[in-house]
């Protein structure tokens, strides 16, 4: 016995001793990346900004440390805002230390709209005269976009290019579910009201193919528009490139002007190191976002009261707390609140990215926004998605602004009831019976086929919801329910077809809606708060860590496992969505 407590009390202290080892290296590892993010930054003459998007760019930076941590190459890139890679490139338009840009294009890590909002600041740097060169191995259309501000567009003599226009591929799981033994009932309103049809189908309803065309005809115009303007072609011919696919290698791109020059990495370097009369590639002084960013004084005035809250409500909408990269009603009601009850918040800004979700958690936010607008301005700021229930939160704002490529409307709502008794008796050998108190009881339990009436009720409840939709978004826009309903039935519209419509008031990014904001509160000097509070740094590194093995999957996966969520999402979560199920295909 003896021998017994000497090994266990040996084993307890090794263990002890162990974890306490690991976490000093842990804590040394965070303060040295904290450390080296406080290390002071010069600019020297003849500098240039590098730029090659290697982290994640979100509307809000996040405070997690280790973001972006690879433990394969133990690199750890900085993740920033896309305001601010706005600032930095107005700032670096008017540094004489700034010469230019080196876009290093191999991927960019951000939704269109961010894209879009980075694009335009990129336009506004060449306004200075200081040169922008693109460079990458390939580019993709995304890609392709941020390049053509460039003066000079390189890519590798073996690389390709791909310019073909926009796809949709939705996914259909009805044949996997009949082999499962899986029967799923889809309620919903709205002819084009589509998320649940993965479901019951094998192919995209009538209704769904036209709106998904006219989506993304909304889409590929305003891309085509854009380049036209940036690469001075005309839009028929880009048409007709993509449509063509006459891009099929390289030296085709520069045949056609969209590509002007074919090298290698070290050959751009040496152009710039001509650009910058740089003597030697070590002398070559590239500066990175997150250095350069670094470098710039903060000159927040910490005097001024006066505040404009931006409150970001970012991912599927759920009942409860959320995170950053979902939506609870408990936590994103609670910071609307917060602004409202706050003095020296004078308006309110509440920028939206979400594909919807939970009809019950977007109204229990809605109230909130109506309580806020009551007593002072709410401006909407619409980034990639703001459909559904991301409509529904947006729809009692003063004003709402959408960036052109935005996805907004999906007014309309739909029921997932399944009936799981199939697969559990056939498929793996579980069979179910019920005592009830009632013959609704266990009504939405999916563990039996639903009757005729009980199926009525639920088209009920769905109808009651769709309906009190659409008098939110009447009241909202101040139109007649009749309208809104011709409008809504589920439709899904890009930023520039819904403000056509009445939907939202102008085309915008977040800072156009701040100053609105600023204008309808009558501010002539105001800070800006950042709500809901970001979680502590030392909270969101154990999720970091937690969640490696997850974030590698999903990796893996890519669109699959986005698909998995989703279904998982519809099956599992509330029974009645406000949501939209596409990606964004920019």
């Amino acid at each position: 016995m003896r021998q017994f407590f000497k090994f266990t009390f040996a084993s307890m202290l090794g263990f002890l001793l162990a974890g306490l080892f690991l976490f000093f290296i842990l804590a040394g590892i965070v303060a040295g990346i904290a450390s080296s993010g406080q290390q002071e930054v010069q600019v020297s003459a003849n500098s240039i900004l590098h730029l090659d998007f290697k982290a994640p760019i979100l509307d809000r930076a996040p405070q997690d440390p280790f973001a972006n941590f690879d433990p394969v190459s133990f690199s750890n890139p900085q993740s920033l805002g896309v305001n601010d890679y706005r600032e930095l490139l107005a700032a670096a338009a008017e540094d004489d230390n700034i010469s230019g840009i080196f876009l290093d294009l191999s991927s960019i890590q951000a939704d269109g709209v961010i894209r879009s909002s980075i694009r335009e600041a990129l336009i506004d740097f060449k306004s200075s005269g200081k040169f922008i060169y693109a460079f990458s191995e390939g580019y993709t259309q995304s890609t392709y976009m941020m390049a053509s501000v460039a003066d000079s567009i390189f890519m590798v003599p073996t690389g390709d290019m791909l310019f073909n226009g926009l796809s949709s591929n939705p996914v259909f799981i009805k044949n996997m579910l009949e082999k499962l033994d899986v029967e799923v009932k889809l309620f919903r309103v709205g002819k084009y009201k589509s998320a649940g049809e993965t479901f019951i189908r094998e192919d995209l309803s009538a209704e769904n193919r036209y709106q998904i065309s006219s989506f993304l005809n909304s889409l590929n115009e305003q891309m085509l528009s854009e380049l036209s303007a940036s690469i001075a072609m005309p839009v028929d011919s880009l048409r007709s490139i993509a449509n063509e696919l006459r891009i099929r290698k390289a030296t085709d791109a520069v045949d056609l002007g969209m590509i002007h020059r074919l090298c290698f990495r070290d050959e751009v370097l040496d152009l710039l190191m001509a650009e910058t009369d740089a003597p030697s590639l070590k002398k070559l002084a590239l500066l990175s976002a997150g250095d350069y960013n670094a470098s710039r004084p903060k000159q927040t005035d910490f005097s001024e009261k006066q505040r404009i809250a931006v409150i970001y409500a970012t991912g599927e909408i759920n009942q409860g707390e959320g995170d950053e990269q979902t939506i609870g009603s408990d936590r994103l009601a609670a910071a609307i609140r917060a602004a409202r009850l706050d003095k020296d918040v004078k308006a309110i800004v509440l920028r939206i990215n979400s594909p919807g979700g939970s009809a019950l958690a977007s109204d229990i936010i809605w109230r909130e926004t109506v309580l806020a607008k009551a007593e002072k301005p709410l401006v909407v700021s619409m980034g990639n998605l703001a459909a559904s229930g991301g409509y529904y939160i947006a729809a009692a704002a003063d004003s709402i602004f959408a960036a052109p490529n935005t996805l907004t409307g999906s007014i309309g709502v739909f029921g997932l009831i399944p009936n799981m008794a199939g697969f559990f008796k056939n498929k793996i050998g579980i069979t179910f019976d019920a005592v009830n108190t009632g013959p609704y009881a266990d009504i939405l339990n999916g563990l039996r086929p639903m009757t005729a009436d009980e199926e009525q009720i639920v088209q009920g409840m769905i109808d009651r919801i769709y309906d009190e939709f659409t008098q939110v978004v009447a009241d909202g826009r101040g139109l007649p329910k009749d309208s809104v309903h011709a409008l809504a039935q589920g439709r899904v519209y890009t930023g520039t077809q819904a403000l056509a419509v009445g939907l939202v008031d102008a085309l915008g990014d977040l800072n156009d809606a701040v100053a609105c904001a600023a204008r309808l509160a009558e501010l002539d000097s105001y800070r800006i708060k950042e709500l809901p509070e970001q979680e502590d740094k030392f909270e969101l590194l154990m999720k970091s860590l937690m969640n490696t093995r997850t974030t590698a999957v999903e990796r893996e996966l890519g669109p699959l496992y986005q698909q998995y969520k989703q279904a998982k999402q519809l099956l599992e979560g509330d029974r009645f969505q406000a949501r939209m199920e596409f990606e964004h295909p920019l």
